[in-house]
């Protein structure tokens, strides 16, 4: 049975992911804040997990080591955004932001990879909004610190990729697109279950690493 650990799964596209995975017959080991979920499954693992703390972090990891030491899938699903359409950039919050979206997930990804399976991939959620060439039509200063953030998951996708290729690791970032969750709002036209089918796909089919993707297109950088 294959192992796939994915963060944030008490809501909104984690748990669908979570909820696909199982479904396909994946052990799953997921996280949430709380370390509670309403998913039952004998397949299903839950570690509690705060990215915004490093002990947190230590302690998940530490965990999640003790259940297996074979992972052939990395999702780091869990992000937040603090932001709402401003015409100047809230240090305090772009704080907050980097902490759960960046550098929580880097160093949880770091102290895991040891664990990645050779052939495994690595999922990092991000967003179109992060993309540097494409025009969305949107306000710039719409959720700065969360663009600010999901850019710099890119080059961490770019980063990690080139470290990983030796080992034959998949390194992917991915637009969901606009999703019905807390974060996307009900008017999102996607339901979550769409979003966790096309990053199903993208984690159990072969492609080339270091890229930005979404529904099976290469998204521009």
């Amino acid at each position: 049975m294959k192992t796939v650990v994915i963060t944030g799964i008490s809501r909104g596209i984690g748990k669908a992911l979570a909820n696909k995975f199982l479904n396909e017959g994946y052990r799953v080991i997921g996280t949430s804040t709380s370390g509670k979920v309403d998913i039952r499954n004998e397949n299903l693992e839950i570690i509690k997990l705060d990215l915004s703390n490093q002990k947190s972090i230590a302690l998940a990891t530490k965990k999640i080591a003790s259940i297996t030491t074979k992972i052939d899938i990395l999702l780091n699903n869990a992000g937040t955004s603090f932001d709402e359409v401003d015409e100047e950039i809230d240090v305090s919050v772009l704080r907050k932001t980097l902490e759960v979206n960046l550098l929580g997930p880097i160093d949880f990804t770091k102290r895991l990879i040891q664990y990645i399976s050779k052939g495994g991939q690595i999922i990092n959620t991000s967003s179109i909004m992060a993309s540097l060439t494409t025009d969305i039509g949107n306000n710039i200063l719409d959720c700065p610190s969360y663009r600010i953030s999901k850019t710099a998951v890119n080059m961490y996708t770019k980063t990690l990729a080139s470290l990983l290729k030796k080992r034959g690791v998949i390194v992917s970032s991915i637009h969901p697109g606009w999703v019905k969750t807390a974060m996307g709002g009900e008017d999102a036209p996607r339901e979550p279950k769409e979003a966790a089918d096309q990053i199903f796909k993208l984690a159990t089919t072969s492609h080339e690493t270091g890229l930005f993707w979404y529904d099976n297109e290469k998204l521009p950088w």
